[in-house]
């Protein structure tokens, strides 16, 4: 059973680095080998905010932007998000891109990676953590959380995770195929 991953990066700020640590989190899941790997940028999705005039449980979509959108969330079997922490809670951007829609994400997993200050972003991921479950994604308690990122990434723009991180995103990866395969039966 192939099992699809989807790595989102959650901020659209200038100058953001989410994209950076997605190459590190996209080679450590190929590298896991549970997943097909995607990575997906928000920026590149450029969602407007709530513009859908309907319900996203009906699914009665209007716009390109939100079709094309529902489509690689819906093709996902499990979702891994980065997040950096904007005063202490999840960029908009991120928030709107979950509840612009609703069935496309029901009953699979996600891990999220956080990335900030001196909490790594964790106050980010317990928000974010609560946002996925209320559209029914299985937001699992394991997070790897990235402190002081700019620590981490050198004048190549590289970000290179030091030993607990790469720990905690193989254990956070191991945990997300488990979830992945259980959760894929139930939308059978």
């Amino acid at each position: 059973m192939s099992l699809k991953l989807k790595i989102i990066s959650g901020s659209t700020r200038p100058g953001r680095v989410g994209p950076t640590i997605a190459k590190w989190a996209a080679s450590a899941a190929e590298a896991h080998g549970g997943f097909e790997v995607e990575s997906i940028d928000l920026a590149d999705i450029n969602l407007p905010l709530l513009d859908e005039p309907a319900h996203p449980a009906a699914q009665q979509y209007t716009h390109d932007h939100t079709k094309r959108w529902s489509s690689i969330v819906a093709d996902a079997d499990a979702f891994l998000f980065l997040t950096p922490e904007y005063d202490y809670f999840v960029p908009a951007s991120l928030v709107n891109a979950v509840q612009v829609l609703y069935r496309e994400w029901n009953y699979k997993p996600a891990g999220i990676i956080s990335y900030g200050g001196i909490s790594g972003g964790l106050r980010a991921s317990q928000t974010l953590r609560e946002l996925l479950g209320n559209v029914n994604v299985m937001a699992l308690p394991q997070v790897v959380p990235v402190p002081f990122f700019p620590e981490f990434i050198n004048d190549e723009s590289v970000f290179t995770p030091n030993d607990k991180m790469s720990e905690g995103a193989t254990q956070l990866l191991g945990e997300l195929t488990k979830w992945a395969t259980a959760l894929k039966t139930m939308r059978g």
